[in-house]
């Protein structure tokens, strides 16, 4: 395995660049093959997870929900309050930010960064409570898409752009998911549900955070600031993939369903995923979730 590790190393740093030596001997960021391999486990529980529950009653995971939701709900008010102060601390300029001018700020901006890069590891439970639940309706493509590709994403920025103007897009990203598990976690239990009324806004705050971060990326392009181009040109194109598959799912979602006055729930909450429902709780359940 090691001489596997530093044959992958040795070619992706061929192709990248020289990695940050701040983050060197960090959790998971040293090698690439373990977060490849998180995600290829991932996609295969996708697949097969189906399969195995075709012929099985789904299991009922609300005792899990709960404590689920409110602890990513936690995590990510903590990476937001962390991600805000070190960009006030750091003096960070929103146009353009390189990743060695903050001074003791980068590195906590860094220590920040390592947990958001971590927790899209966590949020893979997202998906196999689909699948124990059996509301394999809900495991679209942009669902899919866009859990498996977030956390190698963020190992590479990790590995290389850990600081500096990568703060944004999981500055706002921690702040709509405090909204999101929040809401999740709250609706869970039954008796609170009809007094949800948010769940149309987190949607359109997630296309915002898409087209805001679009955006600033954009701005380092046009005022550079020695971040790496390329870095800028990646985020931008990975922005509009995101802005075209969340625009579609509003579309499915709200406006062509627009008449009707079901409410759907997700991760025991949003749009259609019934981990928080039992089996024969009549609540039927149609739209896709993306997060």
């Amino acid at each position: 395995m090691e001489a596997l590790n530093h044959r992958v190393n040795t070619y992706i740093d061929s192709w990248m660049g020289p990695r940050d030596p701040r983050v060197r001997g960090w959790l998971l960021l040293d090698n690439y093959i373990p977060t490849f391999a998180f995600t290829v486990m991932y996609l295969l529980i996708v697949w097969m997870g189906p399969k195995y529950m075709k012929n099985r009653q789904p299991y009922s995971c609300r005792a899990l929900l709960v404590p689920y939701n409110l602890g990513l709900t936690l995590l990510s008010l903590y990476m937001f309050y962390e991600l805000v102060m070190s960009v006030y601390q750091g003096g960070y300029n929103f146009y353009c930010q390189n990743t060695h001018s903050g001074g003791e700020a980068d590195n906590r901006m860094m220590n920040v960064l390592w947990w958001y890069y971590f927790s899209k590891l966590i949020e893979f439970m997202d998906t196999f409570f689909f699948i124990l639940r059996k509301n394999n309706h809900q495991i679209s493509f942009l669902h899919v898409y866009h859990h498996a590709t977030v956390l190698n994403i963020w190992w590479f920025v990790m590995n290389w752009v850990p600081c500096g103007h990568s703060y944004f897009g999981a500055t706002f990203n921690s702040f709509i998911h405090v909204l999101m598990y929040s809401y999740y976690g709250l609706s869970a239990v039954p008796a609170i549900r009809p007094y949800l009324w948010w769940k149309k806004y987190i949607t359109q705050g997630q296309l915002v955070q898409f087209v805001l971060t679009m955006f600033q990326t954009s701005c380092a392009v046009v005022w550079p600031c020695a971040f790496p181009m390329g870095w800028l040109y990646f985020q931008i194109t990975y922005m509009i993939t995101l802005i075209l598959l969340f625009s579609n799912f509003y579309m499915k979602t709200y406006k062509r369903h627009a008449g009707s006055r079901k409410t759907d729930y997700s991760n025991g909450s949003i749009n259609g995923q019934t981990n928080g429902v039992t089996s024969n709780e009549k609540v039927k359940y149609r739209k896709p979730r993306a997060d």
